[in-house]
């Protein structure tokens, strides 16, 4: 069996003090890759160190995540563009919409949305999204409509965390995204339970989202890649297919997104 991590901050300093047991534990649970998304420029040196010292098992992405998005946005965009264009990355992440918290900078979310789209579609690299909605906006909708409006050849990634409705999901598919399926997944209340059964394995990615949203039993709890085996096992209950299915579906998927530069890390 062989899982893939497609998101996972384990840069973060909540693995500051046990990061080689976080990444054996991961490995005893065949979990073979972790994406890593980046946040904003503070977070590049920490994904980046990682990155190097493990080439093909922290892949890393570059991105600023619209939680971060302030009056610094240029600046912060300047870093990114830098960033793009001096090294490898395998994804463009984590970028998106924010309602959740503050809505003060929503048009610089938007602005900052669009330039990396627009980034991400002239490298041919995958997006990574965060659509988190709130104070009665639909961030899901409103992205899917962004994208949709722009048109941009060959854009295609994952709709990262995603907790949507099945016409949602649906959605999504139809703009040729792949689903990031987490620890919700195994919440009583987190709604796929309503929503996975109708949607086929070949449009799922497995993600953690370490070190947030750990799955039951581990809910609260600080989460890890390792936890990856759990929502793979709560996919498959739902989908009523073996974990291997999961596992060999899964893993396709998220193999199918790597681009061109990281051709060494597929299989045979």
């Amino acid at each position: 069996m062989m899982l893939i991590d497609t998101h996972a901050h384990i840069y973060d300093t909540q693995f500051a003090d046990d990061q080689e047991s976080m990444l054996q534990q991961a490995e005893s649970q065949q979990v073979s890759q972790i994406w890593m998304p980046n946040c904003a420029s503070e977070t590049i040196a920490d994904m980046m160190s990682l990155a190097d010292q493990y080439p093909d098992r922290c892949l890393p992405m570059m991105g600023l995540h619209p939680a971060y998005v302030n009056e610094t946005v240029d600046a912060e965009l300047s870093t990114v563009e830098d960033q793009l264009n001096r090294h490898p990355f395998m994804a463009v992440g984590e970028i998106g919409l924010d309602f959740y918290w503050d809505m003060s900078f929503v048009d610089q979310q938007f602005m900052a949305f669009e330039t990396q789209l627009r980034w991400a579609a002239a490298q041919q690299l995958p997006v990574s999204m965060h659509t988190r909605s709130g104070h009665d906006r639909n961030a899901f909708a409103e992205a899917a409509d962004l994208i949709e409006k722009l048109a941009l050849p060959g854009l295609t990634g994952i709709f990262h965390c995603f907790v949507g409705t099945l016409d949602e999901a649906k959605r999504a598919i139809e703009l040729g995204f792949k689903l990031g399926i987490g620890g919700v997944a195994t919440f009583k209340n987190g709604g796929l339970d309503k929503v996975l059964p109708h949607i086929g394995l070949e449009h799922l990615v497995l993600e953690t989202d370490a070190p947030y949203l750990a799955p039951v039993p581990y809910r609260g709890k600080r989460n890890e890649p390792a936890y990856i085996r759990l929502i793979a096992q709560r996919v498959a209950d739902l989908k009523q297919v073996s974990i291997d299915d999961v596992a060999r579906h899964t893993t396709t998927n998220a193999l199918g997104l790597l681009p061109a530069l990281y051709a060494n890390l597929l299989p045979g």
